[in-house]
């Protein structure tokens, strides 16, 4: 059999050729005509489209709770660690840093498990950034020392030559005032943070008991489960804004134990892991 004959049987075995005959194109697009001359009628259907998605993407949430599944180990910031967080937000920290990992194996190999919904469930606003000029800071609690991390503000440059990160030592230098850490707890318990009112009334002894060392703690560390208590800046004697951002930064990342087995055996069982 010819190399001929061959393509003649393969074609035989094709779909058939189109037809020589035009297709009929006014009666296509006839109904796309009337629609698209019509500015008014395409309009309202456009608007009808986009009502019907509306409906569909809004009303679940009006018979859903919570959209965040609850992971076990998170729970809300203390007062000093809030007041942390406040100082890296007045500082602008996110607009180099994220606190996002996404599941990219570049990006787990480098920073760690990715990042979980619960683990911003009490952030208002979150802080998971848009931009990367510094690395994300999503799990960095527990991977330097107190003393690193007061270095790196003070003079980055000190511990890592190339950085482009300005120097934050006078926090050191300034104490750390919260006019009201009552009022900053109840007002994020309003947006749905689950402070207790025993959070409430111990705020303001909370906010100091944990980076003063002569201060008791009491019940701190049983209502906060994870809350790192010590003098965070090497300077005892008193309460600074480098004792709250160090103590915010320390936390990040250590709330939930992914690695363990029951957290291994729920992520699996997510959709789409």
């Amino acid at each position: 059999m010819t190399d001929k004959d061959n393509v003649q049987r393969n074609q035989a075995r094709s779909a058939p050729p189109l037809s020589d005959v035009p297709p009929d194109v006014a009666a296509t697009v006839k109904g796309h005509q009337v629609l698209e001359r019509n500015v008014t009628l395409l309009g309202a259907i456009a608007l009808v489209v986009v009502a019907i998605g509306g409906i569909v993407e809004i009303a679940p949430l009006f018979w859903i709770d919570n959209t965040i599944e609850e992971v076990e180990g998170m729970r809300p910031y203390t007062p000093l660690e809030q007041a942390g967080r406040d100082i890296y937000v007045r500082e602008g920290c996110y607009t180099c840093h994220s606190q996002m990992i996404r599941p990219f194996r570049d990006e787990v190999e480098r920073y760690g498990h990715y990042s979980l919904a619960a683990e911003s469930m009490y952030d208002h606003p979150f802080q998971w950034g848009s931009k990367r000029t510094g690395p994300d800071l999503a799990r960095v609690g527990g991977r330097y020392s107190d003393e690193w991390h007061v270095q790196h503000l003070e003079n980055p440059q000190s511990v890592v030559p190339q950085s482009i990160m300005p120097q934050y030592g006078f926090l050191s230098e300034t104490s750390l005032r919260v006019p009201d850490p009552e009022g900053m707890l109840k007002a994020l318990r309003i947006v749905g943070v689950p402070y207790t009112d025993t959070d409430l009334a111990n705020a303001e002894a909370d906010l100091i008991a944990q980076a003063d060392p002569d201060v008791p703690a009491g019940d701190l560390e049983e209502r906060y489960p994870g809350a790192q208590v010590r003098d965070f800046d090497g300077d005892p004697t008193r309460v600074t804004e480098m004792d709250a951002l160090v103590a915010y930064l320390q936390m990040l990342g250590t709330l939930v134990d992914v690695n363990s087995a029951a957290a291994q055996e729920e992520l699996a069982s997510e959709t789409g892991r």
